[in-house]
């Protein structure tokens, strides 16, 4: 099973690892588009207003915002599993795991990030900022992205289940031609967007502890405080909806 995950706005500063090359990515071949997306970032930055940049970071401070305006392509990196610390990595917390649960991981968790594209979690990334839906002037990356991305991951994926545990958005990059499963949270009969990143987080978690194989055995191991509300088919999606108990 290969386990689809966002990227988080929060990151992790420590880099020390070497700047990126053709061989920090899956999909070496596709690395040239790599750059090109970095490409248009790195000009729109130079040419950038203040409060331009203050939208593509998501930041107003503007001492921050200088900390950003580096050549990446320069930048030490970090494994994408440790660089990004949002909500989602939080409740992994992947540094706690035992090291078969982290092989899991590094082996099956493909991170969505919006201006490197799709990497595997153990894929070398340098600290950046860049706002979900932020607009790089005319430059659409996401559907650049789904464009010159989709066939290889449609052939990586082809003989593997599909366990979706992106938000929404990242449909935009990707969307599985085969049959692939998401997970909604409710609780008291709502959707509970808050939490939702947080049981990502678990779900994942529980996946590599218990070295998950398919959706059907990570619904045997759910934990005490959700319990399976129903199962929606839309098409190729099977969404599992998931009641929050506590």
């Amino acid at each position: 099973m290969k386990i689809l995950f966002s990227p988080s706005e929060s990151k992790n500063e420590n880099c020390t690892k070497n700047p990126i090359d053709e061989n920090s990515f899956i999909f070496k071949e596709l690395f040239p588009y790599r750059m090109e997306a970095l490409k248009h970032y790195g000009e729109f930055i130079k040419n950038a207003s203040l409060k331009n940049l203050q939208e593509l970071f998501g930041i107003k401070n503007e001492n921050e915002i200088d900390k950003f305006k580096h050549d990446l392509k320069q930048a030490p990196t970090q494994e994408a599993i440790l660089l990004y610390t949002g909500v989602s990595y939080e409740y992994l917390n992947f540094k706690a795991l035992d090291k078969k649960s982290q092989a899991y991981i590094l082996e099956n968790t493909l991170i969505f990030s919006n201006l490197f594209g799709v990497v595997r979690a153990n894929d070398t990334l340098p600290f950046y900022k860049f706002k979900q839906g932020a607009k790089i002037g005319n430059f659409a990356i996401e559907k650049f992205y789904k464009e010159h991305f989709s066939k290889a991951l449609d052939e990586y994926l082809e003989n593997k289940e599909i366990l979706d545990l992106r938000a929404g958005f990242y449909d935009k990059f990707y969307t599985p031609k085969k049959k692939f499963y998401t997970y909604k949270f409710v609780k008291n009969g709502k959707v509970i967007s808050h939490f939702a990143k947080a049981y990502r987080g678990i779900l994942l978690s529980i996946s590599a502890k218990n070295q998950i194989k398919n959706n059907k055995e990570l619904l045997a191991n759910l934990p005490s405080n959700l319990k399976l509300k129903e199962i929606q088919i839309k098409g190729l999606k099977e969404e599992i909806v998931l009641e929050i108990l506590d």
